[in-house]
């Protein structure tokens, strides 16, 4: 799986926090809804990121375990929960999202902002799979772009919206081998009054979403299904028609 690097953490932590703010309310309307929701706040944050998500849960009055394989991103996290880790409310663990190991249990396990995606194939996927399966008690939820979703990324974007950063991002969308990939090239402001470039390339995986399904299955949840993030309780019958789906499988 990928490890961001210090310039893209950075500006990651800096201007894309909106998915996490947008998509935890949502998330924990549906939570609170379910008999198992009503009843625990135990929560694994899997490819945590900078935290923002972690820090939206902790203020909702969850415990929060948050994985990452990036150190940087890590370093955001922890700067951004401090209040919380100092009270033992979160706490913070590099790990591989493929192959990790918890002695506790978690009635909700989360991966947003289509991290999952950016493991290299099914199998890796379903090894994942896996890993939650055995530490989560409740519900498991997370997002995928589909293939439609990721042939829209070919093109070049400029975001020049900020006085700290500017950034380059060019798509490409790879029809035989199944990958979406984006160049992102960006200038951060140093506390030193100096520009500072990155160059960071974020790869996803175009996974089939019935395959999905049914390696969820296999794996021994009980029941999955494809949503919309305005509303999780309603089922897609074609999720392929949509770019982004969210993904609830129970135990």
């Amino acid at each position: 799986m990928q490890a961001y690097g210090p310039g893209f953490a950075r500006v990651y932590n800096l201007k894309w926090s909106n998915f996490a703010r947008q998509t935890a309310p949502l998330i924990l309307n549906f939570y609170e809804n379910t008999t198992v929701g009503k009843a625990s706040k135990s929560v694994l944050d899997l490819c945590c990121g900078a935290g923002h998500l972690a820090v939206h849960l902790l203020e909702k009055g969850y415990n929060v375990v948050g994985i990452d394989l990036s150190e940087h991103m890590l370093h955001y996290a922890e700067e951004n929960a401090s209040r919380f880790i100092e009270s033992g409310q979160c706490r913070f663990i590099l790990a591989d999202a493929t192959d990790f190991t918890l002695n506790e249990k978690y009635d909700l396990v989360v991966s947003t902002y289509d991290s999952l995606n950016h493991l290299e194939n099914e199998l890796a996927l379903k090894d994942c799979f896996r890993c939650v399966h055995a530490v989560c008690d409740g519900y498991f939820i997370f997002d995928l772009n589909t293939l439609k979703g990721l042939r829209r990324w070919n093109g070049i974007h400029l975001d020049d919206s900020g006085e700290d950063s500017l950034i380059l991002s060019r798509g490409i969308y790879d029809e035989q081998g199944e990958t979406a990939w984006l160049r992102i090239t960006g200038f951060v402001h140093n506390h030193d009054g100096l520009y500072e470039r990155f160059d960071e390339t974020v790869y996803n995986t175009v996974f089939n979403m019935e395959r999905v399904k049914d390696a969820l299955l296999d794996i021994g949840w009980q029941s999955v299904h494809f949503t919309r993030i305005n509303d999780l309780s309603t089922q897609l019958e074609n999720p392929e028609e949509e770019s982004r789906v969210f993904v609830i499988a129970s135990k």
